[in-house]
């Protein structure tokens, strides 16, 4: 998250606030990250009795203004918050501290963990002791949320692969078409992942580093692994927040969230397949069909060789950066000048922002911002 609402007050003091409410709305971003924090707050709220609604903020959509005693925002800045989560570390995992701090029994790890890789972090300190205490430890193997291999590496979005989005290419790459219980399997599995991966066409650098998402994954939770349930929570919570929200909240939508998955995973992977890339000095550009922050985010870790990768779809711009660029910061700077309708959300590592203009236009501006850095 780039900016801050009102306060982004400590696991104690907002543990308090909390307990003091009558009614509490929290308001996450439509983000995984942002909507498995709210799961996580929501599911430690229910349990002790504190009356709750949560409304989830899209980029198309501002929250609801419903009276509440306290407003929560979660991996998104609002001036109307009360409280912010998210500033500093992934909001699922400081949610989980919260929630440890309200009814220690009743905070959700494996929920927080996948929270937490949905925003592209790994789980640490109390939540990985948590994790362990759960019985969810770390194993050789990919991160995928089925149990049909095939079907989880072809509709991953924690890898980007030549065989991603279609299932009989990895059917082809692999020896077992199911997800394999024995370590040595696993390993193997593993191993190809990778070396297909960074041994693809076009492959950058970064996706030696970016392919460690998918593998060694913790092992457990509703989808079999932390990885591949964060996996479906972020492109759930893009292509239907309202499932999202019902995943998070522990409700029986794990098919839907499913189909929402692979629907997400096939038109990022297919537009990657097909995108004609644009380069600068510094900068790659795509035009989409597909999600532009999945498309965003998959270029530049994976095939993009500049520090920025710009992709966009006619009406909205995605920026990626990497090697210590700020997406938000640059996209803040490069359109300060434009007469644009919304501003730009997101971090430092992915930004989003309304743009039906000039991609030329942008594209220059975005240049002049980096070349005066």
């Amino acid at each position: 998250m780039a900016t801050t609402g009102r306060q982004s007050p400590d696991a104690d003091a907002l543990a308090s606030s909390l307990r003091d409410a009558g009614f509490v709305r929290l308001a996450p971003a439509a983000t995984g990250d942002g909507i498995g924090a709210a799961g996580v707050l929501a599911k430690t709220l229910d349990a002790i009795d504190i009356p709750f609604q949560i409304s989830v903020v899209t980029d198309a959509a501002p929250t609801r203004a419903t009276e509440a005693d306290l407003v929560v925002a979660l991996d998104r800045a609002s001036p109307d918050a009360d409280a912010t989560i998210g500033e500093h570390r992934a909001a699922s995992a400081a949610a989980f501290d919260v929630a440890r701090t309200l009814a220690c029994e009743h905070a959700d790890p494996a929920l927080a963990a996948a929270g937490a890789v949905a925003a592209g972090a790994e789980p640490t300190g109390t939540l990985t002791e948590a994790l362990i205490e759960a019985g969810i430890e770390r194993r050789p193997g990919v991160a995928v949320p089925t149990d049909d291999l095939a079907d989880g590496l072809a509709h991953s979005t924690l890898v980007h692969a030549p065989f991603s989005g279609d299932p009989d290419a990895v059917r082809d790459v692999l020896e077992t078409a199911t997800r394999p219980d024995d370590e040595e399997t696993r390993r193997q599995v593993a191993s190809r992942v990778a070396l297909e991966t960074i041994g693809a066409e076009g492959a950058t650098a970064r996706a030696a580093t970016a392919v460690e998402g998918v593998l060694r994954p913790h092992a457990g939770g509703p989808f079999g692994t932390v990885g591949g349930y964060g996996d479906v929570l972020r492109a759930t919570a893009r292509e239907d927040p309202g499932t999202a929200v019902a995943l998070a909240l522990g409700h029986d939508v794990q098919a839907a969230a499913l189909e929402a998955w692979r629907r997400h995973a096939s038109a990022a992977h297919e537009t990657l397949h097909a995108a004609t890339v644009r380069r600068h000095a510094g900068l790659v550009v795509v035009g989409a069909d597909g999600p532009i922050r999945t498309v965003a985010r998959l270029l530049g870790a994976f095939r993009s060789p500049e520090a920025l990768t710009l992709v966009h779809d006619g009406d909205r711009i995605g920026l990626a950066a990497a090697r210590k660029r700020d997406a938000t910061a640059v996209l803040e700077s490069a359109t300060a000048s434009f007469d644009l309708s919304g501003q730009v959300t997101g971090d430092p590592d992915l930004a989003t922002q309304p743009y039906p203009g000039d991609i030329d236009a942008l594209v220059t501006a975005i240049r002049e911002v980096i070349r005066d850095e």
